[in-house]
């Protein structure tokens, strides 16, 4: 498919391997024996291998006639011995074994006149190719089809030394000079190729020129295509893989040295293994087949009783149980995909309405929980693991104290109870705002009505990149974290266990906001003063930051802590309002031009370094104590305590009586109002305010007071209902009138 012609670049190419060369090194290295001697030929013949393209296609025979009328004048230049044999060997390979080629290779020499002999066809696999090519003298590539890759059998006949002829084909013309490292034909005038071979050879043998040119043409060989390949693979990862902002730019494929794109690094082949076992499998196999082979002959020859119907039989035995392997695989995979489905009954849509309630009723009555959900249900923390794609299962944790949540309702782990999140928050079904949140979206998905699914008096999150770069809890750790919660031995307090100043993001061991702008393209503080001015209705030419002072202490990165679930919630309240408010500033620029000035090239995870560093800014002015707990020992170690930051925090700010009544400010605008403009903030949880509280309890009253009115009607009816007056009674006749009238019917 890579050559196909209808091809409309669904495929990138890479030419060149150094696979060829290395072939030939370990095949010498492994062949102590001479391939002439193996094939019957002495030192005083000549071989000449004609060989082909890889591809079979119409007019090859063509081909091969008129190369073999061009060599016929070398039959003069060797004459025959005593037993009429000519010291000239022409090999014609394929790797088609059938017998009418070879009969047609001996219907053209014959008609050309060769003496019995000297052209010979031969249908060789890859091993034979080398041995061919090992014991001539002299290649000749016998194939005038246009092709887009160099051809793999030339590479290795100029690995091996030989000299090679070949037609100007475009792609051969592109590595090969004419009589410099081989030689050159046009195909149109194929009388040229005549010329040559006679000037090549001078007594029976080639000539030191030609040694020369197939010693240059091996060394061509060996490192040939080198820079194609080596900036093929630039480019495809040049394109392929997508760096952060944080991430220094790679340099451009032409800045690559000039060294490494001369000649292969043939030292890195040196740990792949000893030259004796290459291509082992590949014997096995071909002494395997020969083998069975040769004891299938036996047994014919032996036994006598073996025929050709008994051979037959035994293949339509074999066929007929491989079709029966199909069929019991084909009905075990219909069986597991019917497995855990039921046949739904059959009847009136309002029996299935009512099977479906009782269904309901008994599922919630007689809901089994799975052992993790009983176990996080006695602890006091649970810690959610945001995830996207198969890719992250390798790091998350299975224990208990830890919950996935997948940001997709794709790619989540089958047979655990991991979070919907998309189902929680319809928000990250939208594909942009789940790529630009990024595991902020986790936060938002389980705030939102927490108490249906959390019900642990402390929440933490911990993100699959810390634990594959082994900074993630460990069981001590963990240990240690909920004996210091149960004994409430910090109070209200965030505890971290990613540290900035060990990010490998952070080598300079920058300030809190000089890292904050080295991950967000030098912008960080820009976006965060807008952001906070949005937020709070500040004047255009305020510009401060609240401060995070240089004390010593470090701050959390990656998403890693715990809190208590009633601080989270008032967290998760502050950056609802934050996020909107970046997002009012960033969204147009980036969702239609794809410019986001937090990154320095284009990148879908917009928001998400500011947000990765938000926790720090509201924990620290929001007067929560913050607690490194180092996630190998368990060691806790108090930062940026209390006594040390009066004077420099935002407290009013960042209090929860100043969040909760601006929360509540946007909750009356978003439900009393309802703007037409677009807005993110009643997208990313519960819009609540006093007057949805008033509201909620009248519809209550409202319906209360509604079913009541019902029942007094049911009952007024049913009391003036008015009933039907007796037309008459039935008198059941006394026994003697019985007897009488039966008497009387006597």
């Amino acid at each position: 498919m890579i050559y196909s012609t209808f091809d409309s670049g669904n495929y990138f190419v890479i030419p060149g391997s150094p696979a060829q060369a290395w072939e030939v090194d370990n095949f010498m290295a492994s062949h102590r024996d001479s391939p002439r001697v193996k094939m019957g030929y002495g030192p005083d013949d000549f071989v000449i291998a004609l060989v082909k393209s890889q591809f079979l296609y119409k007019g090859l025979w063509l081909e091969h006639a008129l190369i073999l009328q061009a060599l016929l004048p070398l039959v003069a230049e060797f004459p025959v011995d005593d037993n009429s044999n000519s010291h000239l060997k022409i090999l014609i390979t394929s790797g088609n074994s059938a017998n009418n080629y070879s009969v047609a290779v001996e219907a053209i020499a014959l008609n050309l006149r060769y003496p019995k002999g000297v052209v010979k066809h031969i249908a060789i696999d890859v091993e034979e190719a080398d041995n061919v090519l090992a014991a001539a003298d002299i290649v000749i590539y016998g194939s005038f089809l246009e092709e887009q890759s160099f051809p793999d059998i030339l590479i290795k006949a100029m690995s091996f030394g030989k000299p090679i002829i070949a037609p100007d084909l475009s792609i051969i013309k592109k590595y090969v000079d004419d009589r410099a490292n081989g030689y050159l034909f046009p195909k149109e005038k194929i009388s040229v190729l005549t010329q040559i071979i006679l000037q090549m050879i001078s007594e029976g043998k080639l000539s030191p020129l030609v040694h020369n040119i197939a010693s240059l043409g091996k060394s061509t060989a060996k490192n040939l295509m080198v820079m194609e390949t080596v900036e093929g693979y630039a480019s495809l990862l040049e394109n392929l893989l997508k760096f952060p902002s944080e991430v220094a730019s790679p340099k451009a494929v032409t800045e690559i040295p000039p060294k490494l794109k001369e000649e292969w690094q043939w030292n890195l082949f040196a740990a792949s293994g000893h030259s004796t076992y290459t291509n082992r499998t590949s014997r096995n196999h071909r002494f395997l087949d020969k083998f069975e082979e040769q004891w299938s002959q036996s047994q014919t020859g032996g036994s006598g009783s073996v025929t050709a119907t008994d051979e037959s039989f035994s293949y339509s035995i074999w066929e007929e149980e491989k079709l029966i392997g199909i069929a019991n695989a084909k009905k075990r995979r219909e069986e597991d995909e019917l497995k855990d489905r039921t046949d739904q009954p059959r009847g009136s849509w309002e029996d299935v309405y009512r099977s479906a309630k009782r269904a309901d009723r008994a599922k919630n009555d007689l809901h089994e929980r799975e052992d993790g959900e009983l176990e996080r249900t006695g602890q006091p923390l649970c810690i959610y693991e945001p995830y996207f794609g198969e890719g992250t299962w390798p790091f998350l944790h299975v224990t208990s104290l830890y919950r996935g949540i997948g940001l997709s309702t794709k790619g989540r782990r089958r047979e655990a109870d991991d979070i919907d999140a998309p189902s929680r928050l319809p928000l990250l079904n939208n594909p942009y705002y789940r790529d630009a949140l990024g595991e902020y979206g986790a936060f938002f998905a389980i705030a939102n009505r927490v108490d249906r699914i959390h019900r642990n008096a402390w929440i933490g999150f911990q993100s699959w990149r810390a634990t594959a770069r082994n900074a993630s809890l460990s069981k001590i750790a963990e240990t240690a974290l909920l004996n210091a919660i149960q004994a409430r031995k910090h109070g209200d307090t965030l505890y971290f266990w990613v540290r900035m100043d060990m990010d490998p993001r952070n080598p300079s061991q920058l300030d809190f906001w000089s890292f904050c702008d080295a991950i967000n393209a030098g912008n960080c503080k820009f976006a965060f003063s807008e952001a906070l001015k949005k937020m709070y209705g500040i004047k255009r030419d305020w510009d401060s930051l609240p401060p995070m002072p240089v004390d010593g202490d470090t701050w959390s990165v990656m998403q890693s802590w715990a809190l208590p679930t009633r601080s989270f919630l008032e967290f998760v309240m502050f950056s609802r309002m934050f996020v909107d408010a970046l997002d009012a500033q960033i969204y147009n620029d980036h969702r239609q031009r794809g410019h986001c000035y937090l990154s320095l090239s284009k990148d879908k995870h917009c928001y998400s370094r500011v947000l990765e560093l938000l926790v720090n800014v509201w924990a620290y002015h929001g007067a929560r104590r913050m607690v490194y707990v180092n996630p190998q020992t368990g060691e806790m170690h108090e930062h940026h305590k209390l006594k040390n930051r009066r004077g420099h925090m935002w407290v009013k700010w960042f209090s929860y009586a100043t969040l909760k009544s601006m929360d509540e400010d946007l909750a009356e605008e978003s439900d009393d109002d309802h703007p037409v403009r677009r807005w993110l903030w009643p997208s990313t949880g519960e819009v609540f305010w006093q007057g949805v509280f008033l509201r909620e309890r009248n519809q209550r009253l409202q319906q209360k007071e509604k079913r009541r009115q019902q029942s007094k009607d049911k009952l007024l009816r049913m009391r003036r209902r008015s009933h039907q007056k007796v037309i008459g009674k039935y008198v059941k006749p006394p026994p003697e009138d019985m007897e009488n009238s039966n008497s009387t019917m006597v």
